[in-house]
């Protein structure tokens, strides 16, 4: 018998440059922006799911590990953007769905909401970053394929809030 301890095995090298091994961004290569957009998910569902008021949200996220890397007014933007326009984000993506909006999953919902409110007023950010940016949230937070269903809803809206921007890419 050895009497040294077992060692665990090691893991395998990353691959890709700037990721985990399982594939998420590390956190010191996330933008501010995308850092924003997910502390307003986790805001959104929490509002989703809780019912809880904006401002409650918002005290207790600000507070959260992180927050400070986070571009704040992106974020305020996006919670209480989202929140206060809720209906019309739903009306403008519930005729895309292929199920009812109760079956929609929180996570999933709350992405849909911060794709289609950028659409509509963040225009300084490309319609296919927002895409991108929503399918990374839906990986990170949403299930097994919710990623896949967030990216053909978006893909349908882009046109309705950026007819041009997306004939001109179509174009190249």
């Amino acid at each position: 018998m050895s009497d040294t301890p077992p060692t665990k095995p090691k893991r395998p090298p990353q691959t890709r440059t700037g990721l985990t091994d399982t594939g998420v961004k590390k956190a010191a290569d996330k933008s501010a922006r995308t850092r924003a957009r997910e502390f307003a998910l986790q805001a959104l569902y929490q509002h989703l799911v809780g019912r809880n008021q904006a401002e409650s949200i918002d005290a207790f996220t600000r507070d959260l590990v992180g927050f400070h890397k986070a571009d704040s007014a992106h974020y305020d933007a996006l919670l209480h953007g989202c929140i206060s326009e809720a209906a019309a984000l739903d009306e403008s993506f519930t005729p895309l769905l292929d199920r009812k909006m109760v079956e929609i999953s929180p996570v999933e919902h709350a992405v849909l909401w911060i794709g289609a409110y950028e659409f509509k007023h963040c225009l300084d950010v490309p319609y296919r970053v927002v895409i991108n940016e929503c399918i990374e949230l839906a990986k990170a937070f949403g299930g097994t394929d919710g990623h896949k269903y967030v990216n053909g809803v978006l893909h349908k809206l882009a046109p309705n809030f950026r007819a041009a921007e997306v004939a001109a890419d179509k174009k190249t």
